[in-house]
């Protein structure tokens, strides 16, 4: 397959020179004439420059040219014969045994132990001493992210087969902004509603940040709203319901945007907290909150769609949500953010998210602020 280009025509049609053109990616105006005549493939940060100053999405510009196998095909596989009912929708990994193709069901929960570098030996006050695995390794193509957005994993897969590693931080959307502002990490994700205009983070982000300091980019617009029990068996309808007594809540915690939502459709019900069974019990994320729902410790949660879909729990919707990824301007620069970008915008990684966990990819990569 050879990468085919519409730089010339986007180029002409905006009446740019290849020189005017050069100057703005900081290139030379022979490499504008050799990518459009397809003898120069650019790098990342080259093929994204073009991109912003063009007003265009990367896919916009390049793509590839030959066969591609066909995404949306269906096949038959056999099913690994384990506990418990699956749903359309829910994840699955394949292998191969022997002549056959056996789908086996992927939960969210980790069975295992978790991936690290190092062990806490002491704590001491905002320090703490380790024992690292490896001596001296090296950490400068890894991007440290908080938020608590699931699909986050999958972006961090399609982030590894380009080799940049992404560390992940589960905490709130609050949370997350708060450390970036306290520049303890590289980038935040959010989903915080304002309640007056209906408007997604950018009204927190403003608060927070000076204009211009930080990028705003849309990961992935989501459905947020009530996850209940596989055929809803306590008949949750609608959400005058959440008050009733012989039902139990799994609640986020404060400063999560579930929290936020639940509390706002309380107010607006003229509902109390003090009223909801199970308000004060708190999981720390959308799928350990989901989780709680599966395995009958509660029997509803604020959560996605997409956490309800991995445990095949039944979803009533309540509203759609942006959730966007928030990036200081310094560490936008970063080689491994530059690539970040570009993988928002790959068709491939959007196809998996929509797959995966319901998600509107429409806006995704797209540039807010």
């Amino acid at each position: 397959m050879t990468v085919k280009n519409t730089l010339s025509h986007l180029r002409n049609r905006q009446g740019l020179s290849a020189k005017r053109l050069a100057e703005w990616v900081g290139v030379q105006r022979q490499t504008i004439y050799a990518m459009e005549a397809g003898t120069y493939v650019p790098n990342t940060l080259i093929a994204l420059r073009l991109a912003q100053v063009l007003g265009v999405k990367v896919e916009d510009l390049f793509s590839l040219e030959g066969s591609v196998p066909a995404v949306s095909a269906t096949r038959e596989v056999d099913l690994l014969p384990l506990e418990g009912h699956l749903q359309p929708g829910q994840p699955l990994q394949l292998c191969r045994v022997q002549r056959r193709v056996v789908g086996v069901p992927s939960m969210p929960v980790p069975a295992y132990l978790p991936a690290a570098d190092a062990v806490l030996v002491k704590r001491k006050a905002a320090k703490v001493l380790i024992q690292p695995f490896v001596i001296d390794q090296e950490y400068g193509r890894r991007l440290l992210i908080a938020g608590c957005d699931p699909g986050i994993s999958v972006l961090g897969r399609h982030l590894k087969n380009a080799g940049i590693e992404l560390v992940t931080a589960s905490c709130s959307s609050s949370k997350a902004l708060d450390l970036l502002k306290q520049k303890q990490i590289h980038v935040a994700g959010s989903h915080l509603r304002d309640e007056a205009t209906g408007e997604s983070n950018l009204p927190a982000v403003r608060k927070l940040f000076p204009t211009r300091s930080v990028t705003v980019v849309n990961f992935a617009v989501w459905e947020e709203g009530i996850v209940v029990a596989q055929g809803n068996r306590k008949q949750i309808r609608k959400v005058e319901d959440l008050a009733r007594k012989n039902l139990r809540l799994i609640n986020r915690e404060a400063g999560a945007g579930s929290r936020l939502l639940l509390d706002a459709t309380l107010r607006r019900l003229g509902r109390k907290s003090s009223e909801i069974n199970g308000y004060d019990q708190i999981a720390y994320g959308h799928i350990p909150a989901a989780w709680h729902v599966h395995s009958g410790q509660a029997d509803y949660c604020i959560a996605t769609r997409a956490a309800a879909r991995v445990f095949g729990l039944d979803f009533l919707p309540l509203v759609s949500e942006r959730f966007d990824l928030v990036i200081p301007k310094q560490h936008a620069e970063l080689a491994a953010a530059q690539i970040l970008l570009e993988t928002l915008n790959r068709a491939a990684f959007q196809r998996e998210l929509e797959l995966l966990g319901g998600y509107d990819t429409t806006q995704t990569g797209k540039l807010l602020a």
